[in-house]
């Protein structure tokens, strides 16, 4: 099983950016995936998370109304479309594969995650 995550970089407040998380052997399309992230000397922290079916949606109220999550499962890929980017959004993201049952924003509850990729944002 692997996850390949993918589409961050640098740019400036106010830009927009889309990352990607391939998963390979296995469909995941039951199950929950989420995005977290990790900025210097903090810990790691949820970002959003999506349904099997991409129905149901949640996210941190940090990033609410300028983050949206979703799905192809017949790509199995999960996307982060992030808008209206801020300084403070600067982290390595994650994405992961949660195990069934339990909360969407409890980290414990993945248990496959992707390499990261690095999202900086300047003001």
């Amino acid at each position: 099983v692997q996850l390949q995550a993918s589409g961050g970089g640098l740019v400036q407040a106010g830009d927009s950016l889309r990352l990607s998380c391939a998963a390979s052997g296995r469909t995941f399309s039951s199950y929950r995936m989420g995005w977290f992230r990790q900025a210097p000397g903090k810990e790691r922290e949820f970002v959003a998370a999506i349904s099997g079916s991409g129905v149901t949606r949640n996210y941190a109220d940090s990033v609410k109304g300028r983050f949206t999550i979703s799905r192809d499962n017949a790509k199995n890929t999960v996307y982060l479309q992030m808008n209206s980017l801020k300084p403070e959004d600067t982290a390595v993201y994650y994405c992961a594969v949660a195990s069934p049952g339990g909360s969407y924003y409890d980290i414990s509850r993945y248990n496959y995650w992707g390499q990261g990729t690095q999202v900086t944002v300047s003001s």
